[in-house]
């Protein structure tokens, strides 16, 4: 487990940052995990009402009070407005290991918002929290998030065959992993 946080560090990029999910961001999730074709390939069907991503802020900070989650929202540094989110999660303290996931709204898609949060995140799991490995589980048909992860540094390390049931269709899973020796800048 992380250690326990009542708010988390601020992570600042170039062009957007990782800060603390607040009750005014409860809109902008709704509008994120609402949309199909965000949720297309993770584990769990859309958002159906507002009252949904109430619970999800209410999950995020009890797992970040708790240390066994970190979810950011992926702010602009132009307007603080929430884009999508980033979180270190699954943590294995005997292993050191975390995975890493992230959600962008679809309007945000293609203009390297994950390249740039993504490093913030890593650099954070690395050099703050010690881990010694990241995961990422991705859905192989994700092609986009599959290059983010490779230009990170990921390797391809399994493929899970059917992992997960999805609004009635099974859906595989992609396992890649990174290292801390071999994350580009160490």
């Amino acid at each position: 487990m992380f250690p326990p946080l009542k708010c988390l560090p601020t992570l600042d990029g170039e062009r957007v940052c990782l800060r603390q999910l607040r009750s005014d961001d409860v809109d902008a999730l709704f509008a994120i995990f609402s949309d199909p074709a965000v949720m297309r390939y993770w584990s769990r069907g859309p958002f159906a009402s507002i009252a949904d991503a109430q619970d999800y802020l209410a999950q995020v900070d009890a797992g970040r009070d708790t240390g066994e989650l970190y979810q950011w929202g992926i702010a602009l540094i132009d307007d603080d407005r929430v884009i999508g989110t980033c979180t270190l999660m699954s943590v294995d303290r005997s292993g050191w290991r975390v995975e890493i996931g992230y959600a962008l709204a679809s309007a945000h898609w293609h203009k390297g918002y994950a390249s740039d949060a993504l490093p913030l995140a890593l650099a954070y799991a690395f050099d703050k929290l010690d881990a010694h490995r990241i995961e990422a589980d991705i859905d192989p048909r994700n092609a986009a998030s599959l290059k983010s992860v490779e230009r990170l540094g990921f390797r391809h390390e399994g493929h899970l065959r059917e992992r997960y049931r999805v609004n009635g269709e099974m859906q595989d899973s992609a396992i890649f992993g990174l290292l801390r020796t071999e994350y580009p800048g160490r």
